[in-house]
């Protein structure tokens, strides 16, 4: 009986940490999938002027100019900012913003999710706080 409760604790323990190990890969995978999804090149890697070109992109995207006036208000926007954010990211205080503003609030997240300053996102630093934050603004 020792024999069979030693065994079946060692194989639990076995799942438990293959369970374990596997939801960072799953999270890795994730943010892999997405940087794929915005990197043109497919260098495994987002520079920031391939993450200012997918946020012209998201940005025309949004911008179905309803409104006659290229810019983008907090409801066009579906929640990829709170109410503080765009308020620290709308300067001219008027209320919307430009494609300008936007891919300022991008170059800003970008750097926020590139602690290592090398000038490239990556898969890891896409599973950050910030790299969260800054795929908001990319997909």
């Amino acid at each position: 009986m020792k024999i069979m409760t030693k065994l079946t604790m060692a194989v639990v323990a076995a799942g438990l940490l293959t369970a374990t190990a596997a939801v960072p890969a799953f999270a890795k995978a994730k943010s892999c999938k997405t940087l794929n999804m915005i990197d043109p090149d497919n260098d495994g890697e987002m520079t920031l002027a391939e993450a200012k070109t997918r946020a012209n992109i998201v940005f025309d995207k949004l911008n179905k100019d309803r409104n006659k006036d290229s810019t983008l208000d907090l409801r066009e926007l579906q929640g990829r900012l709170s109410k503080k954010d765009f308020a620290a990211a709308n300067p001219d205080k008027d209320g919307t913003l430009d494609k300008a503003e936007y891919a300022a609030v991008v170059e800003a997240r970008f750097n926020a999710a590139n602690p290592d300053k090398d000038a490239t996102i990556e898969c890891k630093e896409l599973s950050s706080k910030a790299g969260k934050a800054l795929l908001k603004l990319l997909k």
